[in-house]
């Protein structure tokens, strides 16, 4: 019989004043009994309108069915045969927006908990098989791709399961890109990543790191390496600043910088190598994900106060809403409709080195108000004369953006970009203006969702799959 209930299954979490302290992942999980109960929600309808709303179209209402089966594991082999990464989409996958916006138990009621049960399948699934996958038959063919992130994995995954040889060349030394680099270990632990890249290695992938493709090795070596094709899914990793006096102090952070040095380079240890500000009073600039990010890291991290400073309110704000609760519940103070105008820093007097060295001391913002909405709908922030106030603050992250890094562009020849640095790709097959190179996520449209990266992955997959099979 369904489950008729209005509202989906809460998912179990750490408690805010328990979780605002430590590194451990905050949302639990379903156990089984709840995953059955909401896997009973779903209708299964006949025309399957979330699959539409799935990027990656995962066949919603067959894994779901499967659960119902209480056949955990034949539930996962459906969403593996459209997703390389199931335990990191259920738990980072904005579904709200996507799959469960199109769910018709939403129009009533709560959707059904589609993102809750894709990770209690993948979670059930790495804690009861071991690893070992058949190995496709090859076909002969090799393909490079460039970042080991999320749109390289997915593209890596599809192509190795149609026996192709792939090799995925990471900048950095561990493989994962933005999900080990750029999402806390909070949100996504990083042994799920793992796990997930090791069962692409399963497959017979081949992950080398350290590998800085445009430094260590040009697109150009890769053909003269025999790679037949190549995948550029490199991400968007160059931060964004505002350009206002005082960026330059100690103690201003991309949010790049700021993530990366806690969740790669480990600065949450007592001697880390490569240190970060803690402690102290915290403003991160910006309103998305990754500023929720950084500002629920800064908090376990050890600040006194954190602020979140956005220019418009809190109906504007781009991060999922769930991210936004949490960081309420934790203790991050928003300061909506505020924009910074300039950082604010003491030099000691001894200290004869640039004055720019100096550290932050504070930031002076100026209070905004909404006027008519930009070309994409949102009310443009006005500042509001003889409105300025200071923060008492000693750290400050900028969050307002990344864009591509023009390293791969400027060392590859019939490369275009757009003027926002992104490659110009077709949209239908990520195919680039270089024969037989291919791109798609954060390297062709500026930082976005993890789900929208896997998207572009498979569609250049299969492209790829079409170019060389001619």
């Amino acid at each position: 019989m369904p489950n008729m209930s209005p509202k989906k299954n809460a998912m179990p979490s750490q408690a805010p004043e328990v979780r605002a302290h430590n590194f451990d992942e905050v949302a639990l999980g379903y156990d089984e009994a709840t995953a059955l109960d909401e896997a009973a929600r779903c209708l299964n309808c006949k025309n399957m309108p979330c699959v539409t709303g799935c990027p990656v179209n995962i066949h919603i209402p067959e894994f779901i069915s499967k659960i119902k089966e209480c056949d955990f594991e034949g539930a996962y082999q459906v969403i593996n045969r459209s997703s390389s990464l199931p335990a990191v989409c259920g738990r980072v996958c904005p579904q709200e927006t996507q799959c469960e916006a199109k769910c018709v138990r939403g129009i009533k009621g709560e959707p059904v908990g589609i993102g809750r049960l894709e990770r209690f399948v993948a979670d059930w699934h790495n804690a009861h098989t071991d690893g070992v996958a058949d190995i496709p038959e090859t076909n002969g063919h090799k393909v490079a791709v460039v970042g080991s992130g999320p749109s390289g994995l997915t593209c890596a995954g599809d192509l190795a399961k149609k026996g192709y040889s792939v090799t995925v060349y990471e900048a950095l030394h561990t493989a994962g890109g933005v999900l080990v680099y750029g999402i806390p270990e909070f949100r996504l632990p990083k042994a799920i990543v793992k796990k997930e890249v090791d069962n692409l290695k399963a497959m017979g992938v081949t992950i080398e790191t350290n590998v800085v493709i445009g430094k260590t090795l040009t697109v150009d070596e890769l053909f003269e390496m025999g790679f037949e094709a190549v995948f550029i899914g490199s991400g968007a990793g160059l931060p964004s600043f505002m350009n206002i006096p005082g960026e330059s102090l100690k103690g201003v952070y991309s949010a790049n910088e700021y993530l990366t040095r806690s969740n790669l380079m480990k600065a949450y240890l007592d001697n880390p190598v490569t240190p970060i500000s803690k402690g102290g009073r915290v403003a991160v600039v910006g309103g998305g994900n990754v500023a929720m990010d950084a500002a629920r890291t800064a908090l376990r991290l050890g600040a006194e106060k954190v602020y979140i400073v956005y220019r418009r309110s809190m109906e504007e704000l781009p991060a999922r809403r769930e991210e936004v609760e949490h960081a309420i519940e934790e203790g991050v103070e928003f300061m909506l409709l505020g924009s910074p105008v300039e950082i604010l820093g003491y030099r000691n007097p001894d200290d004869k080195r640039d004055p720019k060295n100096g550290t932050v001391i504070g930031m002076k913002c100026i209070k905004m108000e909404l006027g008519e909405p930009d070309e994409r709908g949102r009310r443009s922030p006005i500042p509001v004369e003889g409105s300025e106030f200071t923060l008492d603050v000693d750290t400050v992250v900028m969050s307002i953006g990344t864009s591509p890094n023009p390293l791969i562009k400027s060392t590859t020849e019939g490369l275009e970009t757009n003027k926002r640095g992104g490659i110009i790709v077709e949209e239908s097959t990520g195919a680039t203006t270089k024969m037989g190179v291919y791109a798609g996520g954060d390297a062709v449209t500026g930082a976005a969702t993890v789900i929208s990266a896997m998207g572009a992955g498979k569609v250049a997959a299969k492209a790829i799959d079409e170019y060389l099979s001619k």
